[in-house]
């Protein structure tokens, strides 16, 4: 049987977790840690009754011991599965943090450093500007200061394009700032720092983090591939709410972003990476990575602003958050997918205290309100604030403004439209160097959207005003709408389209094509 902890006693603890070599040398003791995991098991426990979540597993790590490892619900809703210590998830952004370990190793084994240019390493790769692409260092990529607009590149992963040809087409993009004069969180920024180190030890990313880090802990469970996840017999679905209850509809494949966000682990493997994160690269009595190479990753280099719950001043490091807030230094990452994933990573380090929160649902502020909540109780001996409630909030309102702001604009016709022209006038292929070809097809009398390296997302639109049309970009946001606008020539055909959703950056706007 796998093993399952739950809590132990207050003079178990005092027992067998005596300060380690590399440990939290802080306040919290462990009469107080123990007090604080009964809460923790019920206030999991309830959100899952209360249908918060489906599914939670969760690990607590103090001073190199791992005291509470227990899973709760179940891995898909409305089947008998339950998560276990062993139940894998998908992590998403958790997986940055870990990609910062992986590279911390490669710096700790000589093969490059965290100054290192992409253009030494990975010559093929190119931002927009002469200067950034020639200076951009991994570090530049960690931590978030490239130039490169958050978002790039994540429509392109949405549309099926590969690793590859997604950051080959980041040079399309134009900075959002001065080069490392701003802060802008880009999944492919880090995926291209990753990958461009593994890229100087000879090895794929998959293959680096296997060998430096998910080995040698004992991660049996882990991978940076979608195949080993979906390979994984207890493995958790992910979940969407509908019509108030949460559904296993949407699949995720993040491989073209492994290292910011396709990693797949449990909490019994997590704990182990959190006892070598606070060891400061010890781990099992051995040194695995060189402390100043790791030491590098939590230190704060750009500003993020406050906590917009805690009122933390926060800041981010290598892959890491780094805060300063009522329990003094916090490392923390959280991660989602909107298709149906949360998770959360949140180390004390002068404590030598860490938990992580893995979960089956989005939107959902479970893991932050059990977090909060845990680590008042191990500081304070109190709760301060209802902190599932204040999570909740945020969370729940995350997607209605801009639900709204699209309905508003486009879920009700004009009461007299403009007719559109007949169909052959849009119907072709359209095209531009970032976001590739799109096809306009007629079938049963409506026009069909179809996007991707092959063609693969369609999409109906609906006719809203003359050469305006809207359509649902999103599975899991059915009511958000963005229009479709085609721009009509003298011959009164279509010579150009422009997707709003996809005009973020500038790089909508799709030329009509030869056939």
């Amino acid at each position: 049987m796998p093993m399952r902890l739950s809590f132990l006693s207050a003079a178990a603890l005092a027992v067998t977790l005596a300060p380690s070599a590399g440990a939290g040398a802080g306040t919290v003791t462990p009469e107080a840690v123990t007090a604080a995991l009964p809460l923790l098991e019920r206030q999991a426990q309830a959100a899952v009754d209360r249908g918060d979540v489906p599914g939670l597993s969760i690990a607590v790590v103090y001073r190199d011991e791992v005291v509470f490892l227990k899973g709760f619900g179940r891995r898909e809703a409305g089947q008998p599965a339950a998560v276990d210590a062993d139940t894998v998830f998908q992590l998403a952004s958790c997986s940055k943090p870990i990609a910062s370990t992986v590279v911390a190793a490669l710096v700790s084994a000589g093969t490059v450093t965290w100054d290192t240019r992409i253009a030494d390493i990975d010559p093929g790769f190119a931002l927009a500007e002469a200067y950034p692409t020639q200076q951009l260092t991994i570090r530049d990529l960690f931590a978030h200061r490239s130039g490169l607009p958050g978002e790039a590149g994540n429509e392109l992963e949405a549309l099926g394009y590969d690793r590859d040809e997604i950051l080959h087409r980041l040079r399309q993009v134009a900075p959002a700032s001065s080069f490392r004069a701003g802060y802008s969180y880009s999944n492919f920024g880090i995926t291209e720092g990753a990958v461009a180190a593994a890229k100087a030890a000879g090895m794929a990313w998959e293959d680096a983090a296997q060998q430096l880090v998910y080995a040698p802990l004992g991660m049996a469970s882990t991978s940076s591939r979608h195949a080993d996840f979906l390979s994984r017999p207890d493995r958790a679905a992910l979940h969407v709410r509908v019509g108030g209850d949460w559904q296993a509809k949407l699949t995720r494949d993040p491989d073209a972003q492994s290292p910011a966000g396709g990693v797949s682990s449990t909490a019994r493997d997590m704990a182990q990476w959190l006892r070598l994160e606070l060891g400061r690269g010890r781990y099992a009595g051995q040194d695995l990575i060189r402390r100043d190479a790791l030491d590098q990753t939590h230190q704060p280099l750009m500003a993020r602003g406050a906590n917009p719950v805690t009122g933390a001043a926060a800041f981010y490091g290598l892959g890491w958050n780094v805060e300063y807030g009522r329990h003094g230094l916090q490392w923390d990452h959280a991660g989602a997918f909107s298709v149906g994933a949360r998770t959360l990573v949140s180390l004390y380090p002068d404590d030598g205290i860490g938990i992580v929160i893995l979960a089956n649902a989005f939107p959902t502020g479970v893991p932050e309100g059990l977090a909060d909540s845990f680590f008042d109780q191990v500081f304070d001996g109190r709760v301060t604030q209802d902190w599932p409630a204040k999570w909740g909030r945020i969370f729940d309102g995350l997607f209605g403004p801009a639900v709204a702001a699209s309905q508003a604009r486009y879920g009700t016709p004009p009461a007299s439209p403009s007719p559109a022209l007949p169909a052959a006038a849009y119907a072709g292929r359209y095209a531009n160097a970032y976001l590739g070809t799109a096809a306009v097809v007629e079938r049963q009398g409506t026009l069909w959207l179809t996007l991707g390296p092959r063609q693969q997302a369609e999409f109906p639109l609906r006719h809203f005003d003359r050469d305006l049309f809207v359509y649902a970009p999103s599975a899991e946001t059915p009511d958000l709408l963005a229009a479709v606008t085609f721009r009509i020539g003298p011959d009164q055909v279509a010579d150009q389209v422009t997707i709003e959703d996809l005009d973020d950056l500038g790089l909508g706007v799709l030329t009509r094509a030869a056939p």
